[in-house]
């Protein structure tokens, strides 16, 4: 139970508004570097973005706790995660091989009329 709680306390007392700057600031120099042409550039960095360890935490804080639809279940059948499991699926998004698990389709009503709409709703890794 202790360890549980390490974890918790671990989540919670993440420095986020450094992540923030941190993203924020690579994400400047992209669009900074795109506007001047150089594409090199461009693409160093957004490699060094999707390899940044605050992009990472800022993902998947989103998608499991700021995002509308951070309760809605996947393929997987999880609906939300502990904040231990939100660690170990940063770690996990060190190594993004293989192919993406198959999306959870549901039908939802299109505004205005009767019909509906396919929606595939993908599992919280995909979404991170």
């Amino acid at each position: 139970m202790a360890d549980v709680t390490r974890h918790t306390e671990a989540w919670q007392d993440k420095p986020w508004h450094h992540f923030h700057r941190v993203v924020f600031r690579l994400q400047k120099r992209i669009y900074q570097a795109s506007q001047r042409g150089d594409s090199r550039t461009v693409h160093k960095l957004q490699r060094l973005l999707l390899s940044s360890s605050a992009a990472r935490h800022l993902a998947v804080r989103r998608v499991t706790q700021d995002n509308q639809g951070k309760r809605t279940a996947g393929i997987d059948g999880k609906a939300s995660l502990k904040p231990h499991e939100r660690l170990q699926l940063v770690q996990a998004l060190k190594q993004l091989e293989g192919e993406a698990m198959p999306l959870r389709r549901t039908s939802i009503p299109k505004p205005g009329t009767a019909e509906r709409r396919a929606l595939g709703i993908p599992t919280m890794d995909n979404r991170a």
